[in-house]
């Protein structure tokens, strides 16, 4: 371990947790990539639940700095922050092992449903289990929302924030990047104008719930490795280039620039620069090119290439998975022979080119950010940030429940069903405080029982 906890006056008595060894802290982010349902809300809540409150490797104070980093960057948030937690305590293995575990295996997971969804197209079991653990997701993003907005809103101003970027994205459609935009330049003029309602945490930091002495605590001084340095940048910015240049080369070389494969290297990767504001953020770009501009699937697999994503764990936008495999496999882009092979091959090469720049952002931005964790000029802007994606997460929830509950429109009947199901996940997680695999679980086979027993 590479950093060692400090101490806070009036910190509870409960002492730091023992150091963590690379080695747990690969059990953990293995077990994260096959728990983390629920979209990024639902990600950010169970890292903050296992990370924050249970096992404390990292205070909330620090764990929100640096979210509110990865909340302003393209990319899935989620993964991104799980690499710059890895990152900060176990050097750049560690947060490339973090991050590749996150997506890992959500890819292998969807490789096999886009292959079971190509050769066999829907079976009742799959229909079964999806139709029970939409409705948990929905609540899974529900509770997400709360969970975050009890920590980050500590007063009116922030509530203020939180409910503005809600209206701007549900009722007036603004584009996400803008409302982070407008957010972090309240936070910037807030911070000079009333700096003690833009501190980290609020204006009313002391009455969060307190969890005890964190391994990398508030005043835990940053790692040496963690420390902005010329030379790191040059490396990776260098690494970086390199892996992403020598894959395209090698596309280039076998396949030609014109073929399937490279042209889906360039696209994703472009859309990697462009996901400001999540997946949903970037589906239309995505939909515009691989349906309409490449057509790589039919605008139907697309709809049901997202059900998919919603309904598996790891980041949203892995929904580009799904595009390459039926992509590759419907093209039969290695010869008819093949289709499955063609289709693994194209799903890891999107993988691969969609996630790579997220890395290089935590590994060449994560040193700056941590320079800055007491300096209240980038934090402000970062708190307000942090308001504003509350209410944003808030327009996800209704959007999840308009969908599952309402899916003929809201013109259509209410999916009774649907909503008895979403009740009960809203109850475990509220009231009896259940884990979120047990809830996803429950549900499942709850919706496998309906759809095998009704008509």
């Amino acid at each position: 371990m590479d950093v060692q906890p400090g101490s806070t006056p009036g910190a509870p008595a409960a002492p730091a947790p023992s150091a963590v060894s690379f080695r747990q802290a690969l059990r953990f982010w293995f077990k994260l990539g096959f728990i983390s349902f629920g979209g990024p809300a639902g990600q950010i809540a169970i890292m903050h639940e296992e990370l924050v409150e249970r096992q404390r490797w990292i205070s909330e104070r620090r764990f929100l700095h640096a979210l509110n980093y990865c909340m302003v960057l393209p990319g899935p948030e989620a993964q991104q922050l799980a690499t710059y937690i890895g990152w900060l305590m176990h050097r750049t293995w560690g947060g490339i092992v973090a991050g590749a575990l996150f997506v890992l295996p959500s890819l292998f997971i969807l490789i096999a449903l886009s292959w079971l969804y190509m050769a066999w197209g829907e079976t009742p079991l799959v229909a079964g289990l999806f139709y029970g653990i939409k409705p948990a997701v929905t609540a899974i993003v529900v509770q997400a929302a709360w969970r975050i907005g009890s920590r980050a809103l500590k007063h009116g101003v922030l509530w203020a924030i939180a409910a503005a970027a809600f209206v701007a994205i549900f009722a007036l459609n603004v584009p996400f990047p803008l409302i982070v935009g407008a957010a972090a330049l309240t936070g910037y003029l807030g911070g000079r104008l009333a700096p003690a309602q833009f501190k980290t945490g609020g204006g009313h930091a002391g009455q969060a719930p307190s969890y005890g002495r964190a391994l990398i605590d508030d005043d835990t001084p940053t790692p040496t490795h963690a420390r902005f340095r010329w030379a790191h940048l040059a490396r990776v910015i260098a690494a970086g280039v390199l892996l992403w240049l020598l894959p395209m080369a090698l596309l280039m070389v076998l396949w030609g620039r014109d073929h399937a494969y490279t042209q889906m290297g360039w696209f994703f990767t472009k859309a990697a620069l462009l996901t400001f504001g999540g997946a949903y953020a970037v589906l239309p770009y995505v939909y515009q090119g691989a349906v309409t501009h490449y057509g790589w699937l039919t605008p139907e697999q697309m709809i049901d290439g997202l059900a998919l994503g919603e309904t598996t764990p790891g980041p949203l936008i892995m929904v580009v998975a799904f595009v390459g495999f039926v992509g590759g496999y419907g093209q039969a882009l290695l010869g008819p022979d093949h289709p499955f092979l063609a289709g693994a091959l194209a799903a890891t090469l999107v993988t691969w080119f969609t996630f790579l720049p997220s890395f290089l952002f935590i590994l060449v931005g994560g040193p700056l950010v941590e320079s800055t964790h007491d300096d209240l000029k980038f934090t402000a802007p970062l708190t307000a940030i942090t308001a504003a994606v509350v209410g944003v997460i808030l327009n996800l929830a209704l959007f999840f429940g308009y969908h599952v509950l309402w899916p003929a429109g809201l013109g259509g009947p209410l999916d009774g069903l649907s909503a008895l199901v979403a009740l009960g996940a809203v109850v475990a997680l509220f009231r009896y405080k259940r884990n979120v695999m047990h809830v996803i679980g429950a549900c499942a086979l709850i919706g496998l029982l309906l759809k095998t027993a009704l008509p």
